[in-house]
């Protein structure tokens, strides 16, 4: 009993020391940080991960205020950082040393594998070596051409909600129209999801940010051991059938088709995986190499689904946000008509290009200062390598600094009324006096900035010019708080409720 007794003595003093040893440079400085009482085992997960996801982004808020611009958090053994100060986000988005993304991203890695947004290292520069060319302007006029006639299929959809004359939310209907137009641009497929509501593939989107989010700040759901055991996996498993099963069916298909199809002409693209003239962001993949060695099925769909994630939920979140914008703000949606019908004209039926929307200027500043106040990726994260002092605070190796450019643009040190929509912040004149452009980072920054901006900013101008030419957007007749759901995306809890009517010409 004697010899027991001091083996488990001995081992508990063994794995504590071996604890202190790994965890002592991360207490070390964190103590030096402020932030909510944590407890042990569990650390701030009860505090922010037993919130609902509305009230999850209420409890950062009311942290940061307590707290200031940067915190610690402990959700279970890992210590997370929240940042919402400009100074240290430039330093940590420019930093070199710093391009491994969060341990919040690992979450995501059974959807997206080790694709652009998830990789490090080698693997993630030659990743975007071969993906830059896919937003070349040429290649982005092409695109343009389905945002545009997707386009035209959201508006005839909208024809219903004229009748009617009651609210409606518009952030479902933006969904679907964003999940078409990405689905082509990325696979060159067509699912007709603006035709057929019930989408799994929407679903399966929404239950996967789910996951990621509850493993993100809930302690047992972020352990893989305990996570096995919660509801959660099952709901990443059933997402996980859908979303890998159809772009796998999607590039099986289309490696077969290019395969066998070099000598069809352009005539012949009225199969199930459309054949066309654009090229599809899939093909140019299909076509890439690494090393001299083309890349593999589960390389091509890591990337695909990265380009599916992030080109559909979060245009869908800016374009439906900027909607209820334009509703409250009549002024503002007055002179983006204006500019609309100066550039592109009255014929509702004329082809919207590249070039007239790369015109409309003051539509520009209104989707930036709509991002300034509800960006759509709430906060983003960075992994720490090795210890480093940025702007006086020294951030120790193995921690997580979550970047929240959701406060920063809500921040009246940074910009005067925040809550108030004033689309000149963002004129030339205004820009030129911001003490810091890293207070302004929707998109993020530095090496690993978001490479699809561009086709971002240029689809939902497609998106709203058409809007707004062929409908007058009006204000709920029934207001709903302003709640927000901060999950991998931001959006209403209660939806963007608007309504609409044709426009008088």
């Amino acid at each position: 009993m004697l010899i027991l007794l001091v083996s488990v003595v001995a081992l508990s003093i063994g794995l504590a020391i071996y604890v202190y040893q790994r965890f002592a440079n991360r207490l070390y400085h964190s103590a030096k940080v402020g932030g909510p009482k944590a407890y042990p085992i569990l650390g701030n997960s009860i505090q922010f991960g037993t919130k609902t996801p509305a009230d999850f982004l209420l409890e950062v808020q009311k942290a940061n205020k307590e707290y200031g611009k940067v915190y610690r958090l402990w959700i279970g053994p890992d210590l997370i950082y929240l940042i919402s100060d400009a100074k240290l986000v430039e330093g940590i988005l420019s930093s070199q040393k710093l391009l491994d993304k969060a341990n919040q991203y690992e979450f995501l890695r059974p959807w997206l594998g080790n694709g652009l947004l998830t990789s490090t290292g080698r693997k993630w520069h030659s990743r975007r070596k071969i993906i830059t060319p896919t937003f070349h302007f040429k290649i982005l006029e092409e695109f343009v051409e389905i945002f545009d006639q997707q386009s035209n299929i959201f508006v005839q959809q909208l024809k219903t909600k004229t009748i009617s004359g009651e609210d409606f939310d518009v952030f479902p209907v933006v969904t679907l129209c964003a999940l078409d137009v990405i689905c082509e641009s990325a696979m060159g497929t067509k699912v007709n999801a603006q035709l057929n509501s019930e989408s799994e593939y929407v679903k399966a989107v929404k239950n996967m940010a789910t996951v990621a989010t509850a493993r993100s700040f809930q302690a047992i759901a972020r352990m893989d051991l305990t996570f096995f055991f919660t509801p959660y996996r099952k709901m990443q498993k059933d997402a996980l059938k859908v979303l890998h099963g159809y772009t796998d069916k999607v590039i099986r298909s289309r490696r077969q088709e290019l395969a066998t199809s070099s000598a069809k002409t352009a005539n012949d693209n009225e199969n199930d995986v459309g054949i066309r003239k654009k090229v599809a962001f899939l093909d140019m993949l299909l076509q890439a190499q690494v090393d001299g060695k083309p890349l593999t099925d589960q390389d091509i769909r890591e990337e695909v689904d990265t380009f599916m994630f992030e080109g559909h939920d979060t245009t869908t979140s800016a374009i439906s946000f900027l909607t209820g914008i334009l509703a409250k703000y009549p002024d503002v949606q007055q002179k983006v008509y204006d500019e609309v019908r100066s550039v592109i004209g009255d014929d509702l039926n004329v082809p919207v290009t590249l070039s007239m929307l790369n015109q409309l200027n003051y539509l520009d500043l209104v989707i930036k200062e709509t991002l300034r106040i509800y960006p759509s990726v709430p906060f983003y994260g960075r992994a720490l390598l090795e210890n480093q002092e940025i702007n006086g605070i020294t951030f120790p190796a193995g921690a997580n600094l979550l970047i929240f450019p959701y406060l920063m643009g809500r921040d009246e040190d940074y910009y005067e009324d925040p809550l108030e929509f004033r689309p000149e912040r963002f004129s030339v004149e205004k820009s030129a006096a911001k003490t810091n452009p890293y207070q302004y980072v929707p998109f993020s920054a530095g090496p690993r900035n978001c490479i699809g901006q561009k086709f971002a900013m240029t689809e939902i101008k497609s998106l709203i010019s058409k809007l707004v030419r062929h409908y007058e957007i009006l204000p709920p007749k029934q207001s709903k708080p302003d709640r927000m759901i901060a999950e991998l995306v931001l959006h209403p809890e209660d939806g963007v409720p608007v309504r609409i009517r044709n426009r008088v010409k």
